[in-house]
């Protein structure tokens, strides 16, 4: 998987998989037409959506690979880099892939709402997996895209392409948060490992030697992106994630502020804080009481 392709515009990527361009901005590739290939990795200047219709190797994207079997979509921002591992062997591509450039959604109600789709900033093991019912909403979709391609482009046209495709988004987000539901095995598996990573954090050094956790710190400790585990943790829980590690944190300050052989600067440094009073201005918020004020009346 060494070679690097660069798929700069939608015309390139229509060509390798020789597939005709109906519009330079925006394609519904079959990819069956694609000649045999071996896996590489691939560069997209474009957002894209993958539906996987049969096994043909490993998606990879960064340092991972993608939970992605039959029935599978997968999301890319314009670009991110993926690649087909398919071990050296030569695979026929199947399925479809959407894609679609952001000139084509500039002005339109999904333009203004596309950092929304936080998805397509998944990453490994976060794939969205198809039930039957749900990969033929999604081939509908496709199928009403498809149909304003191949008609004469008139001033409805972008419209219509541009709220199919949110029409598509909107069902995915949908989709995301039924599978939330129905795999809560995994995602309670990662909210135990999410809580044992802050106690650990907090009852070491490193909010002296680091400072205080992110979410990005957090995801990344997970093996997930930070997208995932923001939306994943904000549907199981309630709270951002952001404000996960902040509960924790404040939870951790009252026992520490106990302590009377330390001061509550002390307390602050000890948590992460290089400032001490944005630690008091932050335990005021959450508490209603300064540290002090917490330590003198509990």
């Amino acid at each position: 998987m060494d070679i690097m392709r660069r798929f700069n515009t939608i015309s390139d990527y229509n060509a390798f998989n020789n597939n005709e361009t109906k519009h330079p901005l925006i394609s519904v590739v079959d990819l069956s037409k694609a000649n045999p290939r071996q896996g590489s990795r691939m560069y997209f200047g474009f957002y894209t959506i993958f539906l996987k219709d049969v096994k043909c190797g490993d998606l990879v994207y960064g340092r991972d690979t993608y939970d992605y079997q039959e029935g599978t979509l997968v999301f890319l921002a314009p670009g991110q880099v993926a690649g087909i591992n398919s071990n050296g062997e030569t695979y026929q591509p199947k399925g479809y892939a959407l894609v679609f450039h952001a000139d084509l959604i500039h002005g339109t109600s999904l333009g203004r709402r596309i950092q929304e789709y936080t998805f397509f900033g998944y990453q490994s093991n976060e794939a969205l997996h198809l039930s039957e019912r749900e990969r033929k909403i999604v081939l509908d979709c496709f199928s009403k895209i498809e149909y304003e391609l191949d008609r004469s482009v008139d001033k409805h046209s972008k419209k219509l392409i541009a709220a199919n495709i949110e029409l598509l988004l909107d069902y995915c987000v949908r989709f995301y948060e039924r599978q939330f539901i129905t795999r809560d095995h995994v995602n309670q598996g990662i909210l135990e490992r999410f809580e044992n990573l802050l106690n650990n954090y907090f009852s070491s050094e490193k909010p002296q030697t680091i400072g205080l956790p992110t979410v990005a710190f957090c995801a990344d400790q997970l093996n997930l992106s930070s997208n995932y585990f923001g939306d994943l943790v904000k549907k199981e829980t309630g709270k951002t994630a952001q404000e996960y590690i902040q509960a924790k944190l404040i939870d951790t300050a009252k026992e520490k502020i106990f302590d009377a052989n330390k001061t509550v600067n002390q307390v602050a440094y000890e948590l992460g804080f290089k400032y001490p009073q944005h630690f008091a201005r932050l335990f005021k918020k959450r508490v209603g009481q300064t540290p002090q004020e917490y330590r003198s009346l509990n």
